[in-house]
């Protein structure tokens, strides 16, 4: 009995002990990542920063958890370490950047990053409020290339009279998708992804978009959710597969169109794109809207995706609408261009910008209600044309030129 005992304890021990060198030979093998870092199946339960950040904020632990990047193998030190040109610090025995921009992205996301660079979301949304003046030379020119005159600009002169804090707070909210960082990079991608879901579902939903392109200026959301478009996705959601791999995305994940299938996704076989500008045809932002130098690419790669779901027949005719929209919209805001450059010439009007009210009125013409009546024509939201677009441009006009009467009456009068 005694020597049965004492083998069965000499086994136990030997097993147990070489179990014990195997495990530990595998593991100094094993990359350094997966046995300092979180491990996307246990990141809950054993990983480093996750047995500190459950406790302080625990958000954010889940949020990493449930994400692509978690069930891919991602680690936290994948995103979170110094990349060229950013500082560092020390934490809790690693070694973090200070601020995580667009480079630490562009690590895995070469092609995105690159693509993103040629939109209007980079650099020139940020030169749309501060100008030219924290760009690098090399920044201005890449963006010139795609968008002449849109970083290469001063300061924006109504959101210097505005405030420092609303143009921080306000306009820098929305217009920092573009901001220059300081290790050479542009924009932060988790304006539309978020920091640790990195949701492409979240980027797929028009409330995302929503979040800046919203408003009397661009009320791109209102228009949706007006649209035919906007009503199915409502009624549907449920049924849609928001979080399909974007090159793999069908028309049965997505048969009804969001900002990012119409804009950017690469629906049945089309190419996937993160410049926001390649499928349109038109400068619909402007005060007086120009085809684009791409308009013939920009129409036909539009026109491409609109036939995923419609006839041709159908497509033709909505273009050949909203262009026409377009032309006269342009009319009526050449008229109030006009009647305010004869009050300048007339010295009716001093060259500050926005020290008197007819200022008002014009930009409220062409920035408010002329883009609306735009943008409703190309996004199916008829009540954006007429109500809050057409309507509203004569009624503005009428109030223009009885102003510019009243002030030639006054000058008339000295």
């Amino acid at each position: 009995m005694e020597r049965t005992s004492f083998k069965s304890v000499f086994i136990a021990v030997f097993i147990g002990t070489a179990l014990l060198v195997v495990a530990l030979l595998f593991n100094t093998h094993r990359p350094q990542r997966d046995t300092q870092q979180p491990q996307a199946e246990f990141v809950r339960a054993t990983g480093k920063c996750a047995s500190c950040h459950l406790r302080e904020t625990a958000a954010v632990v889940h949020q990493f958890e449930r994400s692509k990047h978690a069930s891919l193998g991602v680690s936290c030190l994948d995103c979170h370490r110094p990349v060229a040109g950013q500082q560092d610090y020390a934490h809790r025995g690693f070694t973090l950047a200070k601020q995580l921009s667009a480079k630490n992205c562009s690590q895995c996301h070469p092609s995105e990053y690159q693509q993103f660079l040629r939109s209007r979301h980079a650099a020139p949304a940020w030169a749309a409020v501060y100008g030219a003046s924290d760009f690098s030379a090399a920044q201005i020119a890449h963006a010139e290339k795609y968008h002449q005159g849109a970083v290469q600009r001063p300061a924006n002169k109504l959101a210097m009279l505005e405030g420092d804090s609303a143009t921080a707070v306000g306009c820098a909210g929305c217009h920092d998708i573009g901001k220059p960082n300081a290790d050479g990079s542009i924009g932060n991608c988790t304006d539309c992804h978020a920091r640790h879901s990195t949701s492409v579902a979240l980027a797929r939903d028009p409330q995302t978009c929503g979040q800046c392109h919203m408003g009397p200026d661009h009320s791109q959301i209102e228009i949706y959710h007006e649209s035919k478009h906007g009503v199915l996705f409502s009624t549907q959601r449920n049924t849609l597969n928001l979080s399909a791999t974007p090159r793999e995305l069908t028309t049965a994940d997505m048969p009804i169109p969001t900002c990012a299938t119409c804009h950017l996704s690469g629906l049945d076989g089309l190419r996937v794109t993160h410049d926001t500008t390649e499928r349109l045809s038109y400068w619909l932002f402007a005060a007086i809207s120009h085809k684009r130098p791409t308009y013939v690419q920009g129409r036909n790669a539009m026109q491409e995706v609109c036939l995923k779901c419609h006839a041709a027949t159908h497509v033709d005719n909505f273009y050949t609408e909203a262009e026409q929209v377009v032309a006269d919209t342009n009319t009526k805001v050449k008229a109030g261009k006009e009647l305010m450059q004869e009050l300048r010439a007339e010295g009716l009007l001093t060259a500050k910008p926005f020290d008197e009210p007819i200022e008002f009125l014009y930009f409220d013409l062409w920035h408010y209600y002329g883009r609306t009546a735009k943008h409703g024509a190309y996004m199916g939201g008829a009540d954006f044309v007429q109500w809050h677009g057409n309507y509203e441009l004569l009624l503005k006009m009428i109030k223009m030129k009885e102003m510019a009467r009243e002030l030639r009456q006054r000058q008339d009068k000295r």
